[in-house]
């Protein structure tokens, strides 16, 4: 059996340059690499990697070029609230604002310019089942 070396999410995107702008501000990814078809986005630490594709790309097939749907991509960070400030101040679609859930996470929901929805989650300080 294979041993899996890495994985990558790759967007399906409109507007690269808007999507781009989304990651970056939000979670510090930093351009590894920046086209007119495709930008990589990663962790300064190199450890986490997030791919931008024009949805129109001949690189991804006809039947996968709608908007999104029946998914959605989880951010884990220390602290959703700051992230919701970042997002307010950039004027990002907010689909729900933080809350507490039952299973001890702070959850802050988004849309991203690709239609994406993205959570951005944080563990609650103290909290057990």
């Amino acid at each position: 059996m294979e041993t899996v070396s890495r994985i990558m999410t790759n967007i399906c995107s409109d507007n690269l340059t808007e999507s781009r702008d989304f990651y970056t501000k939000l979670f510090n990814l930093e351009v590894a690499f920046d086209s007119d078809w495709f930008v990589h986005l990663i962790s300064k630490d190199k450890k986490l990697e997030l791919g931008i594709i024009d949805r129109t790309n001949d690189l991804v097939p006809k039947a996968y070029q709608n908007s999104p749907q029946g998914f959605y991509i989880t951010f884990v960070v220390d602290n959703a609230d700051e992230i919701f400030k970042i997002a307010k101040l950039e004027t990002f679609e907010i689909i729900s604002e933080p809350i507490d859930t039952f299973y001890g996470q702070r959850r802050l929901l988004l849309k991203d310019p690709s239609g994406t929805l993205v959570d951005i989650s944080s563990p609650i300080k103290g909290f057990e089942f």
